[in-house]
């Protein structure tokens, strides 16, 4: 009986990373395997848990049976304040645009307990690093313990918005931003790229890519995505622009990112510092 259930646990997690890496691009295959190999429950706490539905409801699972987490569903992580481990397809289409290769430095915003930390350390290999952040102590903690058997992964229990951040390849938010921060731009190496969810009013936005190149920033929207707010690169008179723009349809003309205080006509998005153009970077 025993090694009946293992088997059909092993089958929904290898049928469940096939769907979670479907979005992936060119990473799918890796992909594929990190979502297997990484188990889910295992980030998530004791069972049963409560999976979060799209309009906001809770249910708990039948059961502590980990087969109940391998579906494309967030689950909470902490009720009060609305954090959640996010959607895997979602994650893995994003994850596959972001495209973190062997060897890479990535820093990892607003980590939650670690899940897609861990992800992100099986696609960057021995040889990467993952610094992940995360600004609750209590996920944090939670976090370091559940990533300790990762030797690539470094957890800050801190902000990751900030001037004083690492050099890296690659950085991938996990939680809504009106505003691409200084930081992380300052913090990207030349071909770098930076994920971030741009949010407007009531967490809903969009996934924009931005990669570094030759001094200057490509911009790209990827499609529609809702996190909870970024402390620190979130704020209600910046989102409103953000939804403005969004309902318009001129986010979605956006092609790079220019930082100076001197829009001009090609501008789609004007923020404090910086703005989204339609023209493709020069």
């Amino acid at each position: 009986m025993k090694q009946k259930k293992h088997d059909r646990l092993a089958a929904c997690r290898e049928f469940y990373a096939k769907l979670a890496a479907a979005g992936g691009g060119a990473l799918r295959d890796d992909l594929e395997r990190a979502f297997e190999l990484v188990p889910r429950e295992y980030f998530l706490g004791p069972g049963p848990w409560l999976a979060v539905s799209p309009i906001g409801g809770q249910v708990p699972t039948p059961s502590d049976d980990p087969i109940h987490v391998y579906q494309n569903v967030l689950f909470a992580l902490d009720r009060g304040k609305h954090i959640n481990n996010g959607e895997p397809c979602l994650h893995g289409q994003l994850l596959g645009a972001l495209a973190p290769a062997r060897g890479n430095t990535v820093l990892h915003i607003g980590c939650g307990t670690g899940y897609y930390t861990a992800i992100l350390a099986l696609l960057v290999g021995p040889s990467g690093k993952v610094i992940a952040y995360e600004i609750e102590p209590e996920l944090a903690r939670r976090a370091a313990a559940n990533l300790k058997p990762w030797d690539n992964v470094e957890v800050r229990a801190a902000s990751g918005v900030g001037n004083d951040l690492p050099r890296c390849d690659a950085i991938y938010v996990n939680a809504g931003a009106s505003r691409p921060a200084a930081g992380w731009l300052d913090a990207l190496r030349e071909g770098g790229k930076l994920l971030l969810p741009l949010t407007g009013s009531q967490g809903a936005g969009v996934s924009l890519l931005i990669t570094r190149r030759n001094g200057s920033f490509t911009a790209k929207v990827l499609g529609y995505c809702g996190f909870i707010p970024c402390r620190g690169a979130w704020d209600a008179g910046e989102a409103a622009h953000v939804t403005a723009a969004f309902h318009s349809g001129e986010l979605w003309k956006a092609r790079s990112l220019v930082r100076d205080d001197e829009p001009d006509a090609s501008a789609v998005l004007i923020g404090d510092g910086w703005w989204l153009s339609s023209v493709p970077a020069g």
